[in-house]
């Protein structure tokens, strides 16, 4: 079974707006909405969990019903960060799912996960035990002197580096004992820690899945109108 948590616990304050950003509407529908019909509509989700922000739980399960996600099957209160969300949404799988099962993470604030993209992940993670979507840089990287901030002596080739974001997934298993470790030892769950950072400082090797420059995620108002902007265009066929 893949069962896909969904991240929807943040409070939004760099949007700038009155409710969480996940709930903003956009043309008559919330941003989270959109997100979860990514993964209700892809045919190897079998169930979705949504981590939500704490009071709109009730919130959560009425759009549900609105827009017919059929696959959300558990609605879990979020905790005070990502890394505390990510664990509530995991520890409550326990008994619910089997240790080989796929569970992928993702954040609610991302609406345009691409369906090659979420079928990449899935399948690399049920091969490997674990894949994150990633993107190469296209910029050059440069790193700021020491002994001053406004100049330079050091760059890192981009080719060596590579852009991580969700959907993430991970065997169950792997997942459960790695969130069971990392809290019991107080590893990768502070400051901007998320699920594959604090793999790789608990010593698991990842895989590298495909990814999208559309896979936006949600911070400012500049991304929403992004987002306005990817729903409203059409492709241009000339582009081969």
């Amino acid at each position: 079974m893949n069962i896909a948590i969904i991240i929807a616990g943040g409070s939004g304050n760099r949007m700038g707006q009155d409710i969480p950003k996940q709930f903003i509407n956009v043309y008559d529908k919330p941003v989270l909405i959109y997100t979860l019909e990514g993964f209700q509509k892809h045919p190897l989700i079998d169930a979705i969990e949504v981590v939500c922000i704490s009071g709109w739980e009730n919130m959560v399960q009425a759009y549900a019903n609105q827009f017919n996600i059929t696959k959300l099957k558990w609605i879990v209160p979020g905790g005070n960060s990502a890394q505390e969300s990510i664990r509530n949404g995991v520890f409550n799988l326990e008994g619910k799912c089997s240790d080989k099962d796929t569970i992928v993470i993702h954040d609610g604030i991302r609406p345009l996960v691409d369906d090659t993209v979420l079928t990449d992940v899935i399948e690399k993670a049920q091969k490997y035990g674990n894949a994150v979507t990633s993107m190469p840089y296209n910029e050059q990287i440069f790193v700021v002197s020491k002994d001053d901030e406004n100049t330079t002596t050091q760059f890192i080739p981009r080719e060596t580096l590579r852009r991580v974001s969700t959907p993430q997934a991970y065997n169950f298993e792997l997942l459960n004992d790695k969130y069971h470790e990392a809290f019991d030892k107080g590893i990768g769950i502070v400051g901007s820690h998320y699920t594959n950072t604090m793999m790789v400082e608990l010593g698991v090797r990842l895989h590298f899945a495909k990814g999208s420059d559309k896979n936006i995620k949600l911070t400012t108002k500049d991304d929403l109108e992004l987002f306005k902007g990817y729903l409203t265009k059409g492709d241009d066929k000339w582009i081969k």
